[in-house]
């Protein structure tokens, strides 16, 4: 991917150290609310880094990163796997991309943000033969009660494949699927879906049936996989006409 352009914005990836900061002191400003601070970990350097700038100004307005996998037997080696028990996926046979650290900048609020980073991420998918896209999900906050009803749509609708099914593995975790027993108020469901997700359960994605409390970042989040092969065709042609 050498670079999109749409509008106000343009996407490209990472080239150098500074594109790499920036990255990070965005994340740390989205996800903390730390203007100087970053946020950074051992994945940044073995992750392909997406920029969404302003043009005009250069601001940086979102970021995220990718971490390409060859096939499932390396799924051991993504940030989720630190999480999820994810032992069923490693018998996936095609390319799989890890997407994480997805973040706007707080004081920017345009929708055509995100759709030039999805315009981007499918260049990125289509380019590199991508076959799997997964990540962590996140709800703001740890108190699953206030998403009781999207953790319950979730149950309902959005399951991941019984063969794929990420398993328990951190400490601290909300069983939504084993302990919800509610039918979900639809329209309250997607008012509490976080935007990310919503957007992959829209291309056929699917979800683990536990959230993880993560308390250092201060989220709930759930392991979330997309199999490009399943994505319903005319939302495929929609990303690609971003995509252009």
């Amino acid at each position: 991917m050498t670079g999109l352009e749409r509008g106000r914005y343009r996407a490209r990836l990472a080239s150098d150290a500074c594109d790499l900061r920036a990255a990070q002191r965005l994340r740390a400003l989205a996800f903390h609310g730390e203007g100087d601070g970053l946020d950074s970990d051992r994945f940044d350097a073995i992750c392909d880094h997406l920029l969404v700038e302003e043009t005009r100004s250069g601001v940086l307005v979102c970021c995220c990163r990718f971490l390409p996998l060859a096939q499932g037997r390396e799924i051991g080696r993504s940030y989720s796997a630190q999480y999820y028990e994810l032992s069923g996926l490693e018998s996936f046979e095609g390319r799989m991309v890890e997407l994480g650290r997805f973040c706007l900048h707080p004081d920017w609020h345009d929708p055509d943000i995100l759709r030039v980073a999805w315009a981007a991420m499918t260049d990125y998918v289509d380019e590199t033969g991508v076959e799997l896209l997964f990540g962590c999900t996140s709800f703001a906050g740890t108190d699953a009660r206030a998403y009781y009803d999207a953790f319950a749509m979730l149950k309902a609708r959005h399951l991941a494949p019984l063969r794929w099914l990420p398993r328990v593995k951190a400490p601290d975790v909300f069983r939504f699927a084993a302990r919800l027993r509610r039918q979900p108020d639809a329209k309250k469901a997607m008012s509490r879906m976080p935007p990310l997700l919503r957007t992959y359960l829209m291309m056929g994605g699917w979800v683990s049936d536990h959230a993880v409390v993560d308390r250092r970042m201060n989220t709930l989040h759930v392991f979330t996989g997309v199999e490009i092969a399943a994505i319903p065709p005319a939302r495929k042609r929609m990303l690609r006409a971003l995509a252009g």
